[in-house]
């Protein structure tokens, strides 16, 4: 479904990215895992159309996307939901979901956006509850909850998450990872960014670590684990805590 092959991005003269190759297959859930400024923002917001590469190509779905705008892959059914959730704090829940189905206003789909947002109320059902209060009042975890639904409801294929556990109670976190996996359930791709890594790689099939804009590690999730390389420099304390 998404094939990145030599990607070179950054901003300005600043090369974030150099030479990244990556694929993430129809049903799979990817996590990219790295430590901060290893460039996992950037390469999503590349993906994205938010950034126009320098170098490389990057395919999504049979097309080659190098110079599309971020709206036309929207449309095409590529979501990101980015790091910090940034929702639309003074607005409602509800008008954050409904700007997420720009996509299907445009087609003039009116009724299945209406059941779009009874699927997505239906997959969160405090946000439901919390539809008229305004987005900038809900806990961290519920504004995730609303991120996610938003992306939702523009009916996406491939979902980009962007540190989603960011600043959450390790309780949230859980909750968050069993949406993601129900997600991957219902059909949905996932590329996941995580500093997290154990949380990652344990709902991931593949994962990948980018180490100063660079693929330095790649494999099945299970591998990734067991990797000496990535338990001493992504798991540490708390993975020797859990394997004793």
């Amino acid at each position: 479904m998404l094939n990145v092959r030599n990607l070179e991005a950054g901003y300005g003269k600043l090369r974030v990215l150099r030479g990244v190759s990556l694929h993430v297959r129809a049903g799979e859930i990817v996590a990219l895992i790295g430590a901060n400024g290893a460039g996992k923002t950037t390469l999503l917001t590349t993906i994205a159309g938010v950034i126009t590469p320098m170098a490389g190509e990057i395919a999504y779905d049979g097309s080659n996307t190098r110079g599309w705008r971020p709206e036309r892959l929207v449309h095409r059914g590529c979501a990101l939901v980015p790091e910090g959730r940034q929702v639309f704090g003074p607005m409602t829940v509800e008008e954050n979901l409904l700007l997420g189905a720009h996509p299907l206003f445009r087609r003039r789909q009116r009724a299945e956006v209406t059941a779009t947002l009874t699927e997505v109320y239906g997959q969160f059902p405090r946000l439901e509850e919390r539809r008229r209060q305004l987005a900038g009042t809900l806990s961290g975890g519920e504004q995730q909850m609303l991120a996610i639904g938003r992306a939702l409801m523009g009916h996406p294929r491939l979902i980009m998450l962007d540190e989603p556990s960011m600043g959450l109670a390790p309780l949230v976190v859980k909750d968050i990872l069993r949406t993601i996996e129900r997600l991957r359930e219902r059909g949905n791709t996932i590329l996941l960014v995580e500093q997290n890594a154990r949380a990652a790689l344990g709902i991931a099939d593949r994962g990948y670590v980018l180490e100063t804009g660079q693929i330095m590690l790649s494999g099945a999730a299970g591998e990734l684990l067991a990797n000496n390389e990535v338990r001493r420099a992504y798991l540490g304390k708390e993975y020797r805590t859990i394997d004793e």
